[in-house]
């Protein structure tokens, strides 16, 4: 990972389309390397028509990109995160050396925790409408009564998220659902994320202190709630496995935890102890831009990486209810051995 970029993230942003959210932010990651949309051999975004609330809202997108002359272009239907690891794939491969990745949200289009009902089983969950914010209760309750949290740290989990991220400060408020009050819930809000993907001494060249992947895996769990343990993320720890992430200390963690609660189960699933830095940007409890906080928590950890702050970064993006899906990247900066 070479340059990263992302948008102010908007509680609405219904006087702009998602062609004007992005340009700016791909004009930036761009600039960052010197390159330019026709020097990439691959483009992948991600994004959701759900949000945006129209079939293929994607390829209106690509206006912001400029597909002409024809470019080497693909979709993912959900967070930017696994449009990285599509990327990622194109260039393990050796079909490509350069990779533009972006994806973007629109989440204020709708009632947010109702459209994300529609990831349930269709038959015996979705019918019953239970919300996001319902079912990520219900996974904090679950922990709570397991004993392995309890308000008071949930409460500090967002304070610390948004005190990192230079946020004021603020009440934790009253319950949504409870045992979640309104500070250990994400904000609601509009946004775009970038980045540059290059190869071997093409990314020395376009970086002067790449962001390695190491390893990137991802994992999912049953699609239904009721045969997993809420409390537990084995399919974080599996990817986190697969991508070496055990293999040598980190020092940065930067986990897409949109509830407090979530974190918890994070941290367990990872091993993480207070020598690892967890979520230095703030997290998505304190920026959630929906289909690109996943995105975000991969380019927060490359550009720790980029600036020095960080020798070796663990990146996570989830997608789905209570930590349904998980994807896990292993960074790290450039090494003495070339």
């Amino acid at each position: 990972m070479v340059a990263y970029a992302r948008s102010a993230t908007r509680p609405g942003a219904e006087e702009l389309s998602e062609v004007e959210t992005l340009m700016p932010v791909l004009h930036q990651v761009l600039a960052r390397t010197g390159l330019r949309t026709g020097d990439m051999d691959f483009t992948c975004s991600g994004s959701s028509d759900y949000l945006a609330g129209r079939a293929f809202s994607f390829t209106m997108a690509l206006d912001g990109v400029g597909a002409w002359p024809p470019i080497s272009e693909s979709h993912v239907e959900t967070d930017g995160a696994w449009a990285l690891y599509e990327a990622w794939v194109k260039i393990l491969t050796g079909a490509a050396d350069t990779a533009l990745v972006y994806a973007y949200g629109t989440s204020s289009a709708g009632r947010l925790r109702d459209v994300l009902s529609r990831q349930l089983d269709p038959y015996y969950t979705a019918p019953l409408w239970p919300d996001s914010v319902s079912l990520a209760a219900l996974q904090a309750q679950t922990l709570i009564d397991d004993g392995r949290t309890d308000e008071a740290e949930l409460a500090a989990i967002g304070a610390r998220s948004r005190a990192d991220a230079g946020l004021e400060q603020r009440e934790h408020g009253e319950y949504i659902v409870r045992p979640l009050r309104a500070g250990d819930c994400p904000p609601v809000g509009d946004g775009a994320a970038a980045v540059v993907l290059a190869a071997g001494d093409r990314a020395r060249d376009l970086c002067e202190r790449p962001a390695w992947i190491r390893g990137m895996d991802h994992r999912i769990e049953a699609h239904g709630l009721g045969v997993r343990d809420l409390t537990d993320s084995p399919s974080t720890r599996l990817a986190a496995r697969r991508a070496g992430a055990f293999d040598r200390p980190l020092d940065t963690a930067e986990l897409h935890a949109p509830f407090a609660s979530q974190e918890v189960v994070l941290r367990r699933a990872l091993t993480l102890d207070s020598r690892v830095r967890v979520n230095p940007s703030g997290g998505a409890l304190a920026d959630n831009p929906m289909m690109a906080a996943g995105l975000v928590r991969l380019g927060e950890a490359a550009a720790r990486i980029h600036r020095g702050a960080s020798d070796r970064a663990l990146a996570h993006a989830t997608s789905g209810p209570c930590l349904q899906q998980n994807l896990v990247a292993v960074l790290e900066g450039e090494s003495d051995e070339r």
